[in-house]
């Protein structure tokens, strides 16, 4: 099976996750500049012709490949969709639905589609649709996720399917990546460990936050609504936890994390924010350029698997 970077034309095996409000079209320039597949994250976007506008920047600021990751729970996906497909993106990831009525009109704009997926059920499904590849995204990772770890997901989409499977959740460094690949992916997918990259547009507030972190610092909120987060534990999460221990309204809820990823992103407030995060926080420990990340990943990957004997493919 070809390496993610051939499939996609990209230097290393890697895309970059599409974290709402934080995958600007500068930072997705910045990403495949440095070698991965930067991807604009269209889940903050509420006007159809915005997300226009920032394929159009973004495609200004990089000759390299890029995408678009589409929120199917979003209000304007239909719209957002039919734009994907005539500015002719090279990639789409998905998440939160099936895209497949949209995959038609992206294959014949020319664009690859990756869905991302948190179950067996699902990939499968996909796969009928002539989709490129499946994201498989366990529930190490941070922002909404969904039951099954990456060890386990992972095995089981990749039997599941006869396309390309990526892993996501988990990754952070070289023998994660070696894990993803002896399972059989042909890629990842990476974010938490990008925020804390020099060129990501999070409030500082918010990188030291993840720095601080440890290992057991995340929770995950909203299982009790259908709408899992990952976030790291503050005043915020507490609340919200003990709101749904209470058996707490819809409503009741939604006031606490109203704007909250808003709030920690531009205003670094860690406290009442929601600071998205997956389980890898507890490794991160410095902030780096992109391509210090991307090339320590894929020199650590490569070198756990020659250790153990393995071809590095």
């Amino acid at each position: 099976m070809k390496k993610l970077n051939e499939i996609l034309g990209t230097e290393f095996p890697f895309i970059q996750g599409g974290m709402a409000n934080i995958a600007t079209p500068q930072f997705a320039a910045a990403c495949s500049n440095a070698g991965a597949l930067g991807v604009i994250a269209a889940g903050g976007i509420r006007e159809p012709e915005e997300l226009r506008e920032q394929i159009r920047l973004c495609r200004s600021l990089t000759d390299k490949p890029f995408g678009v990751n589409l929120m199917l729970m979003n209000p304007a996906a239909d719209q957002m969709a039919q734009i994907i497909a005539q500015e002719k993106v090279q990639v789409v990831t998905t998440g939160a639905g099936n895209p497949g009525k949209y995959i038609p009109a992206w294959k014949e704009a020319g664009v690859k589609v990756f869905p991302v997926v948190a179950a067996t059920v699902l990939a499968r499904r996909l796969s009928r649709y002539g989709v490129d590849g499946i994201i498989a995204e366990g529930t190490e990772s941070g922002g909404h996720v969904g039951e099954m770890t990456t060890m386990a997901l992972v095995p089981q989409v990749i039997d599941a399917v006869d396309v390309p499977v990526i892993a996501a959740g988990g990754v952070a460094d070289g023998r994660q990546l070696a894990a993803a690949f002896a399972l059989g992916a042909c890629g990842v997918q990476i974010g938490t460990c990008l925020l804390v990259s020099e060129e990501c547009p999070i409030h500082n507030n918010y990188k030291q936050a993840l720095l601080k972190a440890k290992d057991s610092d995340t929770t995950v909120t909203g299982r009790s609504i259908g709408g899992p987060v990952r976030v790291l534990k503050n005043k915020m999460a507490r609340q919200y936890l003990l709101l749904e221990k209470r058996g707490a309204s819809l409503e009741e809820l939604e006031k606490v994390t109203l704007g909250g990823l808003r709030r920690a992103v531009f205003d670094g407030d860690v406290e009442t924010g929601s600071v998205m995060s997956g389980q890898v926080a507890g490794m991160l420990h410095e902030i780096r350029p992109l391509r210090q990340i991307f090339e320590e990943l894929y020199a650590g990957g490569k070198a756990v698997l020659e250790a153990t004997g393995q071809q590095w493919r």
